[in-house]
This record gives C-alpha cells, sequence and structure tokens, in this order.
C-alpha cells in the first residue's frame, strides 16, 4: 500500500515538473518571438528612415536607388496592413491576401537587387539598370496599390449600405414616436373656465384636459390613464458620450 502511495506521488511530481517545464518553453518562445518582432520592427525603421534621408539628400544614382526602395516597401507594407486587417471581418479577401503573398515574393526579389546595386561600384553599370528596375517597381506597387484600394473601397462600400439600411429603420422608428395620439376617451367636452385647466390643455399630449389629475392619482388597476410618455429606465446601458447625472446635494 504505502509503496502505491509513493508510486503515485513520484507520478505526481514528475507531472509537475513537466508540466512547469512545458509552460517555461512556450514562455521562452512567446517571449523570443516578441523580442524578434520587436527588433525586426526596429531595423525596418532604421532602413526607412536611412532610405529617406538618401532619397532626399543624395542626387544621382544612389538617390534613385533609395527613392525605388522606399517606394516599394512602403506600398507593399501597407497593402500588408489593409488586407491583414480586413480578412478578419471580410472572407472574400483571403483570396486578395493569397495573391499578395505572391506578389511579395516579386517584391522582395526586387528589393534584394536594389540592395545588391547600392553596394556596385560601376555606377555606369547601375545607371543602365534603372530603367528596368524603375518599370519593375511600378508594376509592383501599381498591383500592391490596386489591391489595397479595392479592398478600402469594398469596406466603405459594406460601411455604406450598412449606414443607409440603419437610417431607413431609424426613419422608421421616429416615425412611429411621433404617432403618439392615441384613441380618445370617451369624455364629456372640458370648459375652458374650469379651474386650474388651462385652455388647449387637453390636447398637450393626446389626452383630455380634465382625465390629467384623475390619471395622475389613479392606479392602472383602476381604470385610470397611463402616463403617455414612459419615464426612462434609469438601468439603461449608459453611452460614452453621456454626461453622468449630477448628484443629489443635501445641506
Amino acid at each position: 500500500m504505502e509503496a502505491a502511495i509513493i508510486t503515485i506521488m513520484a507520478l505526481l511530481f514528475l507531472s509537475f515538473v513537466a508540466l512547469g517545464v512545458f509552460v517555461t518553453v512556450k514562455a521562452v518562445k512567446a517571449t523570443k518571438r516578441g523580442v524578434d518582432r520587436t527588433l525586426n520592427q526596429a531595423r525596418r525603421t532604421v532602413e526607412d528612415t536611412t532610405l529617406r534621408a538618401k532619397s532626399f539628400g543624395q542626387a544621382g544614382v544612389a538617390g534613385e536607388l533609395a527613392r525605388l526602395r522606399l517606394s516599394l516597401r512602403t506600398s507593399m507594407r501597407a497593402t500588408q496592413e489593409a488586407l491583414q486587417a480586413g480578412v478578419g471581418e471580410d472572407a472574400s479577401l483571403r483570396e486578395s491576401l493569397d495573391l499578395f503573398h505572391r506578389l511579395s515574393g516579386h517584391g522582395l526579389e526586387l528589393d534584394e537587387d536594389l540592395k545588391r546595386l547600392e553596394r556596385e561600384p560601376d555606377r555606369a553599370y547601375v545607371s543602365g539598370q534603372l530603367p528596368d528596375l524603375t518599370a519593375r517597381t511600378e508594376r509592383i506597387t501599381s498591383s500592391a496599390d490596386a489591391l489595397r484600394r479595392a479592398a478600402r473601397d469594398r469596406a466603405l462600400k459594406f460601411a455604406e449600405d450598412d449606414l443607409s439600411a440603419l437610417s431607413a429603420q431609424i426613419d422608421v422608428e421616429a416615425g412611429a414616436l411621433r404617432h403618439w395620439t392615441g384613441p380618445e376617451t370617451p369624455q364629456g367636452p372640458v370648459r375652458e373656465d374650469t379651474p386650474g385647466v388651462a385652455p388647449g390643455a387637453g390636447e398637450a399630449w393626446g389626452r383630455p384636459a380634465g382625465a390629467s389629475g384623475q390619471s395622475e392619482q389613479a392606479s392602472p388597476g383602476a381604470g385610470g390613464e397611463t402616463p403617455a410618455i414612459t419615464p426612462p429606465d434609469p438601468r439603461r446601458t449608459a453611452y460614452p458620450w453621456e454626461k453622468s447625472a449630477r448628484p443629489e446635494t443635501t445641506t
């Protein structure tokens, strides 16, 4: 019996140790991925800043190569972010994202070619390659821009259709809310000289003026009229644009 208990305890201990090792490895891998993303982002930022400085500060072949690389990277990054952000809400963009991945292969190849030519000492040779490099850059960036703009137009169209449908529903609801006049209660006419009743007060909220005092005192079970407008529920959901009610002060 004692041997069985010892065996069970040993198995439990080994299970906890294995679980701890597994959790530790997962945490280390997640931390490494986070560090890699941070380093990659920092490296891209430095490269973009360097290319921007070269494109504006250097003339000739070096400045043109920097301008082409910066244009390529900016267009591809913007398209990638737009498609990845929209594919979660619109599954139709998944095919567009697959096409962009294929386009990214050509973009990476072009970026490597431009990077190698930056280190090429023969500037005359590089100058002769610029027309072809410019045409390749424009073809890739034009395709990327077309995907990004089409995805943006699609999202705007869906948002516009949803807003139009919502506006139509609100118009119908607003029209229904304005029909507050209900069926008139068969009562005798109210004299205008009745004390405590203002002239025309009976038509204020679609009920006879003489029934005002009765409806306020009578309960619904007693046959009295219900108020024309239901008071708001204090437990309703609050929205960020609403001001909170100022608490009452007692003196």
